[in-house]
Parts: C-alpha cells; sequence; structure tokens
C-alpha cells in the first residue's frame, strides 16, 4: 500500500515562497493498493483540493491514456470549498475514457448535488452536465463498509461543522485511516478511536498548536471544527496506531512553523511526520509467522 500527498493544507490554498517545502496546496491523499504499476491496482483519491490538478497531470503524464484512460476512486469527507475545488481544474475530467467512481456522504444534497453546483455559470464556463467523462456517485454511510476494488473502506462519523467523514482502508492486512477536518474537544473521539484502532497509518488534522486552540495565542478555536498534534498524539497512541501523519496544516503556518509542530508531536508520539506535497508513505506488508 503506497500513500502520496498531492495537497496538505488546510481552508486556503497558500502559495508562496515560506510555504514550498511543505506545499501550499489543499487537501488531496491518493492510496494505491497494489504494485501502482498494475493497471488493476485499487486507486483511491480521498477529497479533492486543489493538489488534484497535480495528480490528473502526473496520471496523464505517466501514460494513463494510452492505457485505456484515467480510472480512480474519489471519496469525500465533505463538501467544504477547499475539499472540492480542485476537481473542475482536474484535466482527465474532461478526457473521453475517463472513469469516476465517487463517493460521499448525504448531507448537502450528496456528492453529485455539489459538484455540479460549483460548476454552475456564472463562476465556471464548463457545466458539470457537459462533461465527456464517465462519473458515477455512490453514498458513504458511517458505520456501513464497501468494497472498492481489492480494498475494504470502512467511513465513520467525525466532528466538524456541517458533518465530515473519516475513513479508513483495510488492504491485506495492512491499514489506513484519513480523519481530516475533526474536532476532539474535551476527550477522545470514541467514534474515531474504533475506526483507527491498529490501523498502520493515522492521517490526522492537527490544524491548530494546542495553545491557539485554547486561545492562548488569538481566538480561542474551539467549535471551528479542526484539531492539534496534542490530540493526534493521544488518538494514536490510544489506538495503537504506528505511524501518525500530520495533516491539514493551517495556511498561514510557514515551513518552518510546521517543523517545529512536527518536532513537538514527536515528543508525544515519536512516529510522527508532517505531510509534505509530493511525500510518499510505503505501508508493507506484515511478516508472516514461521
Amino acid at each position: 500500500m503506497m500513500i502520496r500527498f498531492w495537497g496538505v493544507r488546510g481552508s486556503v490554498a497558500s502559495p508562496g515562497s515560506s510555504t514550498a517545502k511543505v506545499g501550499g496546496n489543499t487537501p488531496c491523499v491518493e492510496v494505491v493498493c497494489g504494485d501502482e504499476r498494475d493497471e488493476h491496482a485499487t486507486r483511491l483519491v480521498f477529497d479533492a483540493g486543489t493538489g488534484l490538478r497535480a495528480l490528473g497531470d502526473a496520471l496523464i503524464a505517466g501514460g494513463a491514456l494510452t492505457r485505456g484512460g484515467v480510472h480512480l476512486n474519489l471519496l469525500f469527507s465533505h463538501y467544504h470549498w477547499d475539499h472540492i475545488q480542485g476537481l473542475p481544474l482536474f484535466t482527465p475530467l474532461y478526457i473521453p475514457g475517463t472513469r469516476l467512481e465517487i463517493f460521499g456522504p448525504s448531507f448537502g444534497g450528496g456528492a453529485e448535488a455539489v459538484l455540479e453546483a460549483q460548476m454552475q455559470a456564472p463562476v465556471f464556463p464548463v457545466p458539470f452536465k457537459e462533461l465527456p467523462s464517465t462519473l458515477r456517485f455512490h453514498e458513504a454511510t458511517s458505520g456501513m463498509p464497501f468494497q472498492v476494488g481489492a480494498a475494504t473502506v470502512t467511513p465513520g462519523k467525525l466532528n466538524h461543522p456541517g458533518g465530515v467523514l473519516g475513513y479508513r482502508v483495510d488492504y491485506e492486512g495492512k491499514s489506513v485511516v484519513y480523519a481530516t477536518d475533526t474536532e476532539h474537544y474535551s476527550c477522545l473521539d470514541p467514534a474515531l478511536l474504533q475506526l483507527a484502532r491498529g490501523a498502520d497509518v493515522l492521517i490526522y488534522d492537527s490544524m491548530y498548536l494546542p495553545e491557539e486552540y485554547r486561545g492562548e495565542i488569538g481566538m480561542s478555536k474551539v467549535g471551528w471544527g479542526h484539531s492539534t498534534f496534542e490530540a493526534g498524539a493521544a488518538i494514536a497512541s490510544a489506538a495503537s496506531v504506528k505511524q501518525l501523519i500530520l495533516f491539514h496544516h493551517d495556511p498561514t503556518r510557514d515551513d518552518w512553523g510546521v517543523v517545529e509542530l512536527e518536532a513537538r508531536a514527536r515528543q508525544l508520539f515519536p512516529s510522527t511526520s508532517a505531510a509534505r506535497e509530493g511525500q510518499h508513505v510505503m505501508v508493507s506488508r506484515p511478516a508472516r509467522a514461521a
């Protein structure tokens, strides 16, 4: 299982010299189950932030069109702007032969209604209904696992204004949990603990420093729907997670600030890293007993 980060920022894209090393694109995470050179590998993409544009370009440059087109599974955690805004700029969307299986929660009218609305005039020139690609929509419901190719995907309800889903992917004894745009409140979220139990990798919303969240620096962020590295480390430890990846970085936090955040998190949970654009994480197959 391979994880690749195409967009790691939250709320709004933040390009510039101070964010170039970590990256400034909004959320987009690719998980490939199996050998990505194999056309039968299961390719999952979580959220369609501005990072999705670069993924589309990479798929085309890698020869996807000569192998029958771009075929992937797109899973939405929720439909806030920073998680959907990359889809209209996803080049394969405009190429016949592209097939997208789109999964998302029902709130907001569901994925199809939301994505169609963002491509209406006068804010976008190409109507959603005129796309030459093939898009099929599926509802994702908390607590109801479903099969995507060779992978089992389990959605779980998390905590964010308007609603949000986290996702667990299980494939051949390996597991990755995507838990963005969620808040921890006064205790560890039991739903997330259950979703993340024993996972190889937990990708977790760590937008705020603990002192920012509590309002010791600036206004309190309680109720804003985001979390801290401190809560992420506590969840990872309690759920016996092997690796924690901090995600959804504050758009105002520069590269050095992310490095400092990462160092503080490692003091609480040593197997921690901060997500960076272009980063690859391999989840190896468990060793067989002798």
